[in-house]
């Protein structure tokens, strides 16, 4: 539990929670749902992506405690004086849509079971409160969950829109792995090994 002003601290196991600067980040409760919800709509809207696009899609975020806790996943908010200004979420890859199937709300079938492998989602910091590492600490407190839930490799993706987020995923040692357009709008796919 030490550390400097600017150091990620490990505040509670379980229900997990950490403390960067004035941001805590802790699991994710149903009351937060509606400020969860204008967060990622919001962060969407700033770089233009609108629903029918073929890459919005936030049919997960009406089932959090089904996609994230209930398969092995986590989904974490930023709470800054008591409102939420930064969220992320990490759930199995194997369980989830990708590319194309994700933006139509439909499941891969028949891939095989990757258990080992996670994927990080929901990555959203307020505008009112970027550039101050909330992001960055965000994604290690995520990183750091992963490894206590025993996953070995994970994934994001993003759009080329959204410059600020490669740049962080790029700084926490992340390789984007490849792009793919998707609805007219370029996908930049990432992953960093745990281990």
């Amino acid at each position: 539990m030490e550390g400097n002003a600017h150091t990620l601290v490990r505040r509670r196991r379980e229900p997990p929670a950490w403390q960067y600067r004035d941001l805590l980040i802790r699991r994710y409760v149903p009351a937060d749902h509606a400020a969860v919800l204008e967060l990622h709509r919001q962060g969407l809207a700033q770089v233009g992506l609108r629903p029918g696009d073929g890459v919005y899609y936030e049919h997960d975020l009406f089932r959090i405690e089904e996609v994230y806790f209930d398969r092995c996943g986590e989904f974490v908010v930023g709470e800054r004086d008591g409102v939420v200004v930064a969220m992320g979420g990490l759930r199995r890859a194997d369980l989830i849509p990708t590319g194309l199937t994700r933006a139509h709300g439909g499941y891969a079938v028949g891939l095989p079971p990757r258990t080992e492998i996670a994927e990080m989602v929901r990555l959203r910091v307020h505008q009112t409160v970027r550039r101050r590492g909330y992001g960055s600490a965000i994604v290690a407190a995520l990183e750091e969950r992963a490894v206590e839930l025993g996953y070995r490799l994970l994934h994001c993706d993003t759009t080329d829109l959204q410059v600020a987020a490669m740049e962080l995923y790029r700084r926490a040692g992340w390789r984007e792995t490849r792009r793919e357009v998707i609805g007219g709008i370029t996908n930049v796919y990432f992953e960093k090994a745990l281990f």
